[in-house]
């Protein structure tokens, strides 16, 4: 295991392309690492500079205190999983697996152990004799995991491991991969586009834009606690509702939807004149008001729904806005009606409409410091 730091990390490409700005980050040992974002954001250019494979532009990166700028892959003693497998076709999964330590001279019987222990976490015993063209995409990956966990190394990096699977092998190796994690209690850092990967994976997840930090924290953190509009719309599924409008007397006006947000923010007068974004999930709204006695009604016409099982997504419109409502599937609508909902109070978010960030929202204060499992396993599901 291995403890990193990341100082004032950028890449400037040779054209002047800014690709990463500023990147700061300490990873303890044996922590599960995501960054997340959209493409382009910088997150698997970052895997590279820490992998070795990227030249840094400036800034300092440290493995367990010592300066690794400079350092090849191979003495960083990092292990890489690609998005594309890079298996050797020619070779059985057994080979596959041993290859590095082959090349290390490691002696036969020590690799013939190492990889039968390897394969039994993975579930590759029966296919250690067949090569890469007769398995199934799922196993491919497994393998090209296999071939990183094998060497006992410092770091695990993962980059996009699970882009090129279909969606139940996805959720498989998803649960594979924590398995493996906590067997091996290896520093990993996994890069992804997929916020459900991040949030079913990560011990902490870093969010990117355009090559900037958004927010660092933990699944629960950046669901319940996003710093600014990006974070709370890229994190959660289906994202966060948005709400625009300019405050008067106290209250916004939301198209056919006045509310009264002093109840959410009582120095909301010093916001008086200015435009703001209302945010909220979801899955927070009720349709009954006694469920949601302090509450805000929103007035709406019912344009899609979606069953999926034991929910319901419904997409409505409210004059020019629109937004996507969680509900429970036995209360789905019907479409083209009108409806109405309700907006509890506690659950309601607001941003600054100039710069994006979360001016009031719900808090971490009265929270379990540290076991939000329960938190966690419902967004898993």
């Amino acid at each position: 295991m291995a403890y990193l730091e990341l100082q004032g990390i950028n890449k400037i490409y040779p054209n002047g392309f800014h690709a990463v700005h500023h990147f700061n980050l300490e990873i303890e040992k044996g922590e599960f690492v995501v960054f997340v974002g959209p493409s382009g954001c910088g997150k698997s250019t970052t895997l590279r500079m820490i992998a070795g494979l990227e030249d840094i532009s400036s800034g300092e990166f440290r493995i367990n205190g010592v300066r690794a700028n400079e350092k090849s892959p191979r003495e960083r003693e990092v292990a890489m999983v690609f998005q594309s497998y890079a298996l050797y076709p020619q070779m059985t999964v057994f080979d596959n697996i041993a290859f590095g330590l082959t090349l290390q001279g490691v002696d036969e019987d020590v690799i013939e152990q190492r990889v039968q222990k390897v394969a039994g976490i993975l579930g590759l015993t029966d296919y250690l004799d067949r090569l890469p063209r007769a398995l199934s995409g799922g196993q491919r990956q497994r393998v090209a995991i296999g071939r990183a966990i094998i060497r006992k190394v410092g770091v695990f990096l993962m980059d996009e491991p699970l882009s090129n699977l279909d969606a139940k092998q996805r959720v498989t190796m998803r649960s594979e991969i924590a398995q493996i994690h906590k067997e091996t209690g290896a520093t990993t850092i996994y890069v992804t586009h997929d916020q459900t990967e991040a949030m079913t994976l990560a011990d902490r997840i870093v969010v990117m834009k355009d090559g900037y930090i958004q927010q660092i924290g933990t699944p629960y953190e950046l669901y319940y606690k996003p710093v600014n509009v990006f974070v709370a719309g890229f994190i959660g599924e289906p994202p966060m509702n948005f709400l625009r409008g300019k405050v008067a007397d106290g209250c916004v006006d939301f198209g056919e939807n006045k509310l009264d947000l002093r109840r959410v923010m009582p120095n909301i007068g010093e916001w008086e004149g200015k435009e703001i974004v209302l945010g909220y999930r979801p899955e927070a709204i009720k349709l009954r008001e006694a469920e949601a006695p302090d509450a805000y009604r929103i007035d709406c016409q019912v344009e899609l729904t979606e069953m999926l099982g034991d929910y319901t997504n419904v997409y409505v419109t409210a004059g020019e806005s629109r937004a996507i409502l969680k509900v429970d599937s036995h209360d789905t609508p019907p479409t083209d009606c009108a409806l109405c909902y309700y907006i509890p109070t506690e659950s309601v978010y607001l941003f600054d409409a100039e710069t994006e960030k979360v001016i009031a929202g719900r808090s971490l204060e009265d929270e379990p410091a540290k076991d939000h499992s329960k938190a966690q396993s419902e967004l898993k599901a």
